[in-house]
């Protein structure tokens, strides 16, 4: 098993535990571009052409597990 497929693999089983840096490495490989609207701002917002736009503040340690399977859910859709 590589080791993209390990990264997805442990933030589908724990959505928890997952950091930022994961979320916009995961995003920006499938294509989405990430932007910070205002500087200073915490939230980022990540767009793809015919896909709607996708908001995901920036929080340490971990990004909050809503967000994150809002983006589980994303590219499940994209899969298929």
């Amino acid at each position: 098993m590589s080791q993209w497929e390990k990264l997805l693999q442990r933030i589908r089983q724990n959505p928890k535990s997952v950091r930022f840096t994961e979320i916009r490495k995961i995003l920006e490989r499938y294509g989405y571009k990430g932007t910070q609207p205002r500087n200073g701002s915490s939230h980022w917002t990540f767009r793809k052409k015919g896909c709607p736009s996708l908001t995901v503040p920036r929080k340490e340690p971990f990004v909050k597990e809503v967000y994150v399977r809002m983006v589980i859910d994303v590219l499940e859709a994209e899969k298929q």
